[in-house]
């Protein structure tokens, strides 16, 4: 590891640790899943949450705890006890959330595939481990997942809300999902409620702050935030931190969210 490299890892190492605590879920989307304790709660509450995790942040968590609302605050419950689309007062409440261009007919199908996977499938964490175990990466994990999300009858416009590894997606909201459900460092941020995925094999949620200060500390070469960017820029995390490269996520989005890229 060059000089520049080593300063760098002191740097994003010093930023992890300062980031990487409790105080962190009062501003992210990650809050809205640790109001929840019950493990399917957990699950359902952060795949949705981080489902529409783009925007503003305020936005992003009042939506996500707006949507809870809409589901009586018992996700996992709901899911597997309410006929979704049914025309019920609780199916035409969620008929009209919106959160940016993610709709009605989208959250209900949504809710819809949930159902199914947690029916079907045994859940969020089979689907995710059946994909690794299957195909020994990540990359085959979100791929399995997109495959059996999409199962069941949709319209084709729903697809555009969920990512799509082998057309070279980014992925950054299901690499999020997967961070905060894999991870377990004693944080207190993540959760670590899944163990059969290792927190080595997770890959960074690459979005614009992230992706503005790795080029910015030449960590990342290629300037589209696409799959590709991901595999390049979790490479060079992995030479810091073998065991835990998406630690790097909490200081890579520190310096570009709350430091804006001065370090």
């Amino acid at each position: 590891m060059n000089l520049h490299f080593q300063e760098t890892k002191l740097l994003l190492d010093e930023r992890a640790r300062r980031y990487n605590n409790i105080d962190f879920i009062t501003t992210d989307p990650i809050q809205v899943p640790h109001r929840f304790h019950k493990k399917e709660d957990i699950e359902i509450a952060g795949f949705l949450a981080a489902t529409i995790a783009w925007g503003q942040r305020k936005s992003i968590i009042k939506n996500g705890f707006r949507l809870m609302e809409m589901m009586d605050n018992s996700p996992y419950d709901f899911i597997m006890q309410t006929s979704i689309g049914c025309g019920n007062k609780s199916c035409s409440e969620l008929n009209s959330f919106v959160h940016r261009t993610f709709n009605g007919s989208d959250c209900l199908f949504f809710l819809s595939s949930l159902q199914n996977i947690y029916r079907n499938h045994s859940g969020l964490e089979q689907v995710f481990t059946e994909g690794y175990r299957t195909q020994g990466s990540v990359f085959g994990a979100l791929k399995h997942f997109r495959k059996v999300f999409l199962e069941i009858p949709h319209d084709k416009h729903v697809t555009k809300h969920l990512s799509d590894v082998t057309a070279n997606s980014g992925a950054k909201r299901l690499n999020m999902f997967l961070r905060w459900m894999v991870r377990n460092d004693g944080k207190e941020v993540d959760f670590g409620l899944w163990r059969n995925i290792p927190a080595s094999a997770l890959m960074l949620p690459l979005d614009v702050h992230t992706g503005d200060v790795a080029r910015a500390l030449a960590l990342l070469n290629r300037r589209q935030n696409d799959w590709k960017a991901v595999e390049e820029i979790t490479s060079i995390l992995r030479l810091f931190d073998p065991e835990d490269p998406i630690k790097y996520d909490f200081a890579l989005f520190g310096i570009g969210a709350f430091e804006n890229n001065s370090f």
